[in-house]
């Protein structure tokens, strides 16, 4: 009978690592899969200005939610981005709501947004309950493009390519 050589303490932890880590990486990707939403919630919200809306009022339309903070650099990088797709687009049934994540100060949300005369709807997710109800937003930017049925067209979490984006909402205003 021939022993074979016995593996090393070294290579065994190496093993079981590499085994570890494929674990979590599997996991991981089946709880983004779990996140990714056909269908846009029902949530209803009131704006900065007091405004309320709802995405089932919304139907008909073609809308953007996007979930920022004042905080995050490519965030506010996007700004002049979706104010272009909103003044284009706007007067032709296009909606655009910005949710400010939980953590981010009201105060900065509101100030920034009357510094920059933001034209469209922002929102603050003071409890967390839209990004929970958007497939647990938890990096920004996160976007997402609403058919006017309803459905999720497109998401995106970073920042997006505006040529893209605007190509995007054009196909849904010409149904």
């Amino acid at each position: 009978m021939v022993v074979g050589k016995q593996p090393s303490t070294a290579n065994m932890k190496k093993l079981y690592w590499l085994l570890a880590g494929t674990f979590l990486l599997i996991a991981a990707l089946v709880s983004l899969k779990m996140h990714i939403l056909s269908q846009a919630p029902d949530i209803a919200l009131t704006t900065i200005t007091g405004k309320q809306l709802t995405l089932k009022d919304l139907r008909g339309k073609p809308v953007l939610v996007t979930f920022w903070a004042t905080d995050c650099a490519s965030c506010v990088q996007e700004i002049p981005d979706l104010t272009t797709l909103y003044n284009r687009y706007h007067s032709q049934g296009f909606e655009l709501i910005a949710i400010s994540m939980t953590y981010d100060p009201p105060n900065h949300v509101i100030e920034l947004s009357q510094t920059l005369h933001l034209p469209y709807a922002i929102a603050l997710d003071i409890s967390g309950d839209f990004a929970n109800a958007f497939g647990q937003v938890r990096l920004t930017p996160t976007t997402f493009l609403i058919a006017p049925d309803g459905a999720i067209d497109w998401q995106q979490t970073g920042t997006f390519e505006l040529a893209d984006l605007q190509a995007r909402i054009e196909l849904l205003l010409k149904g």
